[in-house]
């Protein structure tokens, strides 16, 4: 490869990580779990530099990764995946918390114990409708650990697919 196509070649792959959004995410946990618990939650905080839209995650600690809500249905709080993902605004912060938006860790493959990191790949996409993927390792909290008001919050809470 001469020093001419390196340089196009370079440039064209600089040109296409800038394509994507600035996300920035911070604060990331995952709950831990107990030995027969086959689903948890991830929280997290996200900003982006433009509009974009989180539409999936994956990790190896888990079969199924979905975008989900929490959200009361008269006295029930019910719990479904976002079929569209979650928009996050232009320079706003999605707060992804127990009893409110978070990543759902579902058929997982072993228990989650307090002071394990978690691997999420988190996949986005951009106002060009092209998706990109932010990778998060995030420390596992012991059970107990979560905000009061957490997952539920005493009462009663139905999953929907």
């Amino acid at each position: 490869m001469n020093r001419k196509s390196f340089t196009v070649g370079a440039l064209a792959l600089l040109a296409a990580v800038a394509a994507h959004a600035q996300v920035t995410i911070t604060d990331p946990w995952v709950r831990g779990t107990v030995a027969a618990q086959k689903a948890t939650g991830a929280f997290m905080h996200i900003k982006a530099d433009e509009d974009v839209r989180l539409v999936s995650g994956t990790s190896p600690v888990a079969g199924v990764v979905e975008i989900h809500e929490m959200a009361m249905d008269g006295n029930v709080m019910r719990m479904r995946e976002l079929k569209g993902g979650l928009p996050i605004a232009k320079g706003a912060e999605a707060e992804l918390k127990p009893g409110g938006y978070h990543v759902m860790l579902m058929a997982l493959k072993q228990p989650l114990a307090a002071g394990e990191q978690v691997p999420l790949t988190l996949t986005f996409e951009g106002p060009d409708k092209k998706t990109f993927t932010r990778e998060v390792k995030a420390p596992v909290r012991a059970l107990g650990a979560a905000p009061t008001g957490g997952m539920g919050g005493g009462m009663p809470m139905q999953h929907k697919h």
